[in-house]
């Protein structure tokens, strides 16, 4: 069993790579919902880290379809995999929390901002709500200095809670699944969604004669049409999305061009 410990002090340069590291990823700024706010209350649960040993990996985001857009701006490598009680199939996909940990001596008791992009399965679900969280939002639990010996614990208790994502300045990105067909099949991921940070319905619309091309979840956060686009439906496309909690729709228009291809991201000019 842990002992409570009261956080120290951190130092100037300590607190100022926390909040820089907030101010960058801008997940858990602005934490406003009709269903979940910063001022709520944490809850217990723990955490891992999986990546690494470089400090600035930010792991992958392979089962949301992130691919590893969690190294980079706005994620910054503050990604976590969740177990069932945060992945929820997918659903969980994008969602932005905020954890800390107060129970170990090397703890800051400080809040780090991190998003979902990957699922930890198996035995992350011997615990609730387990956070396997990337090499550089494990270290940053840590007061200045203590990033390796905490990691030393292996699995620590934390305190987490659901906060409102901000990614700042940053539209809605539409990252093309690697086996989409252009004419066939297309599937794509949405990315850097503010507010929820999930999106539970997706609709395709044909530019040129607003057809609606239904969309099915494949896996994660990644929506597919089926295997038979009609001739008539090819692109440019718009995109129309609703989130899950607090079911808000957004529009991003002709987003994804007549030539789009696998692999390939396409920004939009919209967010929420």
């Amino acid at each position: 069993m842990f002992t409570h410990k009261i956080p120290q002090p951190l130092s100037l340069l300590t607190l100022l790579t926390i909040s820089l590291a907030q101010i960058n990823y801008c997940s858990c700024i602005n934490a406003k919902s009709l269903n979940f706010s910063v001022a709520s209350a944490f809850f217990p649960g723990v955490a891992t880290f999986y990546a690494g040993p470089n400090e600035h990996d930010g792991g992958s985001g392979g089962a949301c379809g992130f691919e590893d857009d969690g190294l980079v701006a706005p994620y910054n490598g503050l990604t976590a995999a969740g177990n069932n009680d945060l992945f929820k199939s997918g659903a969980g996909c994008g969602t932005c929390y905020q954890v800390k940990c107060t129970e170990n001596v090397e703890c800051s008791g400080y809040p780090v901002p991190i998003t979902i992009t990957n699922e930890c399965p198996g035995a992350c679900n011997d615990q609730h709500f387990h956070f396997d969280l990337s090499y550089k939002a494990f270290r940053l639990l840590a007061k200045r200095g203590q990033g390796f010996a905490l990691q030393k614990h292996g699995i620590i208790n934390i305190q987490y809670r659901r906060v409102q994502c901000s990614y700042r300045w940053t539209p809605i990105v539409f990252r093309i699944a690697k086996g989409s067909i252009r004419g066939q099949y297309l599937a794509f991921a949405s990315e850097f969604v503010n507010g929820d940070g999930n999106v539970g319905a997706v609709e395709l619309i044909v530019s040129k004669n607003n057809v609606v091309l239904p969309m099915t979840i494949s896996y994660g956060a990644t929506w597919a049409t089926g295997f038979s686009i009609p001739d008539t439906s090819v692109g440019p496309y718009s995109v129309r999305l609703t989130t899950i909690e607090s079911g808000r729709t957004i529009l991003a228009t002709n987003v994804i061009p007549a030539d789009w291809a696998p692999g390939q991201e396409y920004r939009s000019s919209v967010n929420f």
